[in-house]
């Protein structure tokens, strides 16, 4: 697991369940039996320290923080009352080995809490985000402990460290500083109060997303309504009604997403007005669950910390410490993209637009305007009419189990020299859940992956990797590390995906890979520790090999024939590829920018509650992305990211993705799926974790700077761009963006 106050960092930078302080308490009878057998308080027996799933109850969590806490908090004052002067071992290297058992509880409580949520984990997140965050700031606003954090600071380059010693010294000192190190005693006070709060409202907020999703299902009274859906999912819905108490019903699981799957499929009109309407007013309803009181009690006490340490926005603060520096960085790119995106999206929108005017005509009825609950229905009207494709024509092709082990990792195997190995001996906190055993090519043990594919009402939406166990030389430790996605589970048969879950399975691998390959020497830098806006580049560059041929071949077959998916299939596949990237990228640049907008405001300048909405929609006007048919992805009261670890980052995303088009590129230029290619990507990146200067890593593979042309081609959106834009490193050269 990640080291304690690493994790803590994160987690207070979500804004989600943060920080600590450990009071020793009063314990009863019944208290002291479970701490005796509390299988937390010691390192886990199973192979590679797999967590023991099923002896860990609820009723741990509690007793292992308290502990750990306080033991955490212990081990800090040793090292910064220690007498002896400030060494790299007595301070930073024991800082690496301190709260074992603080970063044991803290991996699998806040893992399991987004997949296996409960009452009983609610209840405790609540208590211990404060917690959290007060232990967290009695460590990182510590005097003594800064003070000689700051010595072996100025005396970096002559204490005989190698470069990742001299990094890791300079992370700590970054971290502390960021953190409040410097601030009076009076700001130290209020800044722990500001931390304290922020933690308890970014727990309220995540809870509320999840109970609005599952509280706004829309549930509908017949069959005939639901045509279009094929009758396994009809099946599914009337089975999630009978779940739910509403036998003879059928009920629509919603994502925490703006569009709804099921819009690109149902003939209701009405019924997808509906979905869509039910979609966008979650946490803005002024229900239990209404989140923009919480938006902007958040935004102001985050635009008050950032002002305390030093900074004229929150967004300044985070962007300062990734690759994109500053705010202004930002803009210059998304800037430049959102006028080709949303011209795109128009045009495209008017090809809708025709599409529904002319089957109106047909019907003999008149026409009507397209509205967002249109757009991915008419979508798939208009790729069966141009290309002769319905992409319900793939799913057959893609059984889940046969695209993770004949694709994935397939690809995997090809690149890297992996295999990997089915175990059912291990327990597994849901049925569902798959674990193998990864080896390196000359057979040795690299890693254990848990694979979790199926979305439930406990579960959170989205797709995530998440780490249990992180590699270290320091510790010894090699990773085990899972994938999350939210596939509705069919009621029988197999499991049939999506082209859009495919790519997204290749693509948190990416992230898994990320983590399983890492190769460094101290926790803090393991796997995926790299800035925001560079931790997506590698899962966006493995989704290359979702349709790359050989590896299609490979999975790409019919699950009951085990015919393979005809060439004239995936060559339609390719190319509508760019068809809808206008509305991609408008959704994705609409929430990218409302998250900027939000986070470049004074606290003077943050509404109350009652206008969000509003300053929402001003947002999105000045941004130039208000396209009524094209909503932004996430609207402020269901945007977890930016209550979360994406605050004034979500454009990390298209950020990356300049690199991973870069990347891409490379690789095709260069023979495609090779294992030298694959070795040189994990020698040179993938295995570095954040032990080095990120954009240094990629500069190490493709030997270049990023170049945004890639990209534009990419998403259709190569028109002529500014010679003025910025570049990595602030070098006024190709027209550039800055890179993360």
């Amino acid at each position: 697991m990640k080291h304690p106050l690493a994790l803590a960092l994160a987690i207070a930078l979500s804004g989600s369940l943060v920080g600590c302080a450990a009071d020793a308490q009063d314990e009863t009878a019944q208290t002291e039996n479970v701490n005796e057998a509390n299988p937390l308080f010691a390192e886990s027996p199973l192979p590679l320290h797999y967590p023991q799933f099923d002896k860990i109850e609820d009723s741990h969590y509690g007793p292992a923080f308290d502990r750990g806490m306080a033991e955490h908090l212990a081990e800090i004052e040793a090292i910064a009352n220690n007498e002896e002067p400030a060494s790299f071992d007595n301070t930073i290297i024991a800082m690496e080995k301190s709260g074992e058992l603080l970063g044991r509880v803290s991996t699998v409580f806040f893992s399991l809490a987004g997949v296996e949520n409960n009452d009983a984990k609610k209840a405790i997140q609540a208590e211990y985000a404060p917690k959290l965050s007060a232990h967290r700031d009695a460590i990182s606003l510590n005097p003594a402990l800064f003070e000689r954090i700051q010595a072996l600071y100025d005396q970096r380059d002559t204490l005989g460290l190698d470069a990742e010693g001299v990094r890791l010294v300079e992370r700590y000192h970054t971290d502390f500083v960021r953190a409040g190190a410097k601030l009076s005693d009076a700001d130290k006070a209020r800044l722990k109060e500001i931390n304290g709060e922020l933690a308890k409202l970014g727990t309220q907020f995540s809870q509320n997303v999840l109970a609005e999703v599952n509280d706004s299902a829309v549930v509908v009274d017949s069959r005939e309504e639901l045509a279009g859906l094929t009758d396994e999912q009809i099946d599914a819905a009337a089975q999630d009604a009978a779940s739910h108490d509403l036998d003879g019903k059928y009920r629509i699981a919603l994502l925490n997403t703006t569009g709804q799957p099921p819009l690109a499929q149902l003939e209701n009109r009405e019924l997808r007005e509906r979905i869509f309407k039910t979609s966008v007013a979650r946490g803005s309803r002024g229900n239990e669950y209404d989140n923009t009181g919480i938006i902007s009690q958040v935004l102001k006490l985050r635009a008050e910390k950032a002002k305390m340490l030093g900074y004229p926005t929150y967004a300044a603060y985070v962007l300062a410490d990734e690759t994109a520096g500053t705010p202004e960085a930002v803009s210059a790119m998304l800037d430049q993209l959102a006028p080709a995106a949303v011209a795109n999206a128009r045009s495209e929108g008017a090809t809708l637009q025709a599409m529904i005017d002319r089957e109106q005509a047909a019907k003999g009825e008149p026409s009507f305007k397209l509205e967002p609950w249109d757009w991915a229905y008419y979508t798939e009207k208009v790729r069966a009419d141009q290309y002769n494709f319905d992409e319900s024509q793939l799913k057959p092709y893609f059984e889940m189990k046969s695209v993770l082990e004949d694709g994935v990792f397939y690809a995997a195997g090809k690149l890297y020299g992996l295999s990997f190995k089915q175990r059912t001996d291990l327990p597994v906190y849901n049925p569902d859940v798959l674990v193998y055993d990864v080896f390196d090519e000359d057979g040795s043990q690299l890693a254990m992956f848990l694979f979790d594919p199926y979305a439930r009402p406990s579960k959170r939406g989205g797709a995530w990797m998440n780490s249990y166990v992180d590699q270290s030389e320091l510790t010894g430790d090699l990773p085990i590390v899972a994938n999350h996605l939210n596939i509705t589970k069919p009621s029988s048969g197999p499991t049939l995906l999506t082209w859009d879950e495919v790519t997204t399975a290749f693509h948190e691998f990416g992230h898994a890979l990320h983590g399983m390959f890492s190769d460094v020497k101290y926790p803090y830098f393991s796997g995926t520790s790299v800035p925001r806006d560079f931790v997506e580049f590698p899962s966006q560059v493995n989704e290359m090999w979702a349709d790359w041929p050989e590896v299609l071949a490979n999975y790409a077959k019919h699950y009951k024939t085990g015919e393979a998916m005809p060439k004239e299939l995936l060559d339609k596949v390719v190319e509508t590829a760019k068809f809808n990237q206008g509305f991609a990228t408008t959704e994705y640049l609409g929430a990218a920018m409302l998250d900027q907008s939000w986070h470049r405001l004074d606290a003077d300048q943050i509404p109350a509650a009652d206008g969000v909405m509003a300053f929402e929609a001003k947002a999105l006007k000045d941004n130039g992305t208000d396209y009524a048919a094209v909503p932004p992805r996430y609207r402020t009261p269901y945007f977890s990211h930016i209550m979360g670890g994406y605050a004034a980052g979500y454009y990390a995303y298209i950020w990356s993705e300049v690199l991973d088009a870069n990347t891409v590129a490379w690789i095709e230029e260069n023979g495609g799926l090779t294992r030298a290619n694959g070795d040189r990507f994990r020698q040179t990146l993938l295995s570095r974790g954040g032990s080095k200067d990120a954009l240094q890593l990629f500069r190490d593979f493709a030997g270049h700077e990023p170049e945004i042309q890639p990209l534009l081609v990419r998403r259709g959106l190569d028109a002529p761009v500014s010679d003025d834009s910025a570049v990595p490193g602030g070098q006024a050269q190709e027209p550039v963006p800055p890179q993360g």
